[in-house]
């Protein structure tokens, strides 16, 4: 039973972090595609491992706040730039001919070539969550003198949360691909603000939790433009 309090608590914080890293790697891989995508998570396990092993107890000096502000301000631009993309098309039919017409010529061309787009955030997503539940493994670990039950648990809300990412990815294909875009998005951009925020030392109400609301207010607020841009649209016939 000594080992249980580590594996109980580790698994139902990496379950949160975990939850985190799933959506920004499947929504990327959906939208993206999933080759550039799963190769730039990889990259960013692989970089995981090699800071824990090399590192140790040692890793909670890594300056986690300042690699918080960056990732979160660049997830936040790149959200912003694909929610712009998204409402444009989704409103505007002829942006919307246009933009199919291009992506499809731009999938034929880099067909067997990385999309560096999708590789950064991917990495960053995976480096960023995951040295949140790489210091969270450290702590429970350490405190209760069980890092390897600590890290056990880790794993195990890793696979449980990666699993049901996988279920879904299928699901996720059947949706239009700007629809899919929007939601993207404002999840980039929500989590992107939620880690600014707190790399600048903000202090979240309900810690976490607080992305639902955030991305609650994104999901009105873009909706709201979303309707603003159909009336323009009607009203020009554009």
């Amino acid at each position: 039973m000594s080992g249980m309090f580590p594996v109980v608590a580790t698994f139902l914080a990496a379950s949160i972090e975990g939850t985190e890293m799933m959506a920004i790697l499947v929504g990327v891989g959906a939208t993206r595609g999933w080759r550039s995508t799963l190769l730039g998570a990889a990259a960013g396990f692989a970089i995981l491992v090699g800071l824990t092993f090399a590192l140790g107890t040692a890793l909670l000096n890594v300056p986690i706040q300042r690699l918080r502000l960056a990732v979160g301000a660049l997830l936040l631009t790149l959200g912003l730039q694909w929610l712009k993309k998204a409402l444009l098309r989704i409103a505007l039919p002829s942006a919307r001919k246009k933009a199919a017409a291009s992506s499809q010529m731009v999938r034929r061309e880099q067909q067997d070539e990385i999309d560096w787009y999708a590789f950064v955030i991917a990495f960053k997503g995976v480096v960023l969550e995951g040295l949140e539940i790489a210091f969270i493994v450290v702590t429970f670990g350490a405190e209760a003198n069980q890092v390897g039950w600590a890290a056990a648990g880790a794993v195990a809300a890793l696979v449980s949360v990666g699993s049901i990412a996988f279920l879904i990815r299928g699901w996720l294909a059947r949706v239009p691909r700007e629809w899919l875009r929007f939601s993207v998005g404002i999840l980039l951009a929500a989590f992107g603000t939620f880690w600014a925020a707190e790399g600048a030392l903000v202090q979240w109400p309900g810690g976490d939790l607080s992305v639902l609301w955030l991305l609650g207010v994104m999901v009105a607020t873009a909706s709201a433009y979303l309707g603003v841009l159909r009336r323009h649209a009607a009203t020009t016939g554009l």
